[in-house]
């Protein structure tokens, strides 16, 4: 399994607007106007994702009364890769537990606006929509012995909640690169 880290987007960069159906065909957007927003790139049968899934749902329900909106976004090739698409997404996010939309991002446009490189690759945005976090989920690897406690994601959401602004050295993100389309690869992946 060939580890790419994420590609470190700059802070300060106002996060990109979307409209993305969930496998149901609900369309959801990032919404102005919370304390928080969390984007998270994942998918399936990644597994640097597989090793993360139920800390993404521990997540998702333990900031389910707090201000911050969550969107997981799956812009691998569906084609290719026919275990990321909507079907086993609708089963993925179920079998999980997933309390925040998992989305479909089917051109792949949306990734390469946050360019993302990874899964998983986490962005945090205050409530200006402003990037302040993008890096790891914790020190956890499949490979490693560390236990999956999304430290270090939880502590940037906890400090934009908190009215502070995350410590600027941030540890990238590392995980399966993003399943390109032929020919879609964006420039920034190498």
């Amino acid at each position: 399994m060939a580890a790419v880290e994420s590609t470190m987007l700059p802070l300060d960069h106002e996060a990109p607007a979307f409209s993305l159906p969930d496998p149901a065909g609900n369309v959801h957007t990032l919404e102005s106007g919370h304390a928080a927003s969390l984007v998270m790139f994942i998918c399936n049968h990644c597994p640097f994702v597989k090793h993360v899934a139920d800390e993404l749902a521990a997540i998702g329900r333990d900031y389910a009364g707090a201000d911050v909106q969550i969107r997981a976004i799956n812009s691998n090739d569906i084609a290719a890769y026919p275990a990321d698409g909507p079907d086993a997404m609708r089963e993925e996010a179920a079998r999980r537990g997933y309390e925040f939309p998992y989305l479909l991002d089917e051109d792949q446009s949306v990734a390469k606006a946050y360019r993302a490189a990874c899964t998983p690759d986490f962005f945090v945005f205050d409530g200006e929509l402003k990037l302040v976090y993008r890096g790891q989920l914790d020190g956890s690897r499949p490979s490693n012995d560390v236990p999956v406690t999304g430290a270090d994601l939880r502590a940037a959401i906890d400090s934009v909640l908190a009215g502070v602004r995350p410590p600027a050295e941030q540890s990238p993100s590392i995980g399966c690169n993003i399943k390109w389309k032929p020919g879609n690869a964006p420039e920034y992946f190498g």
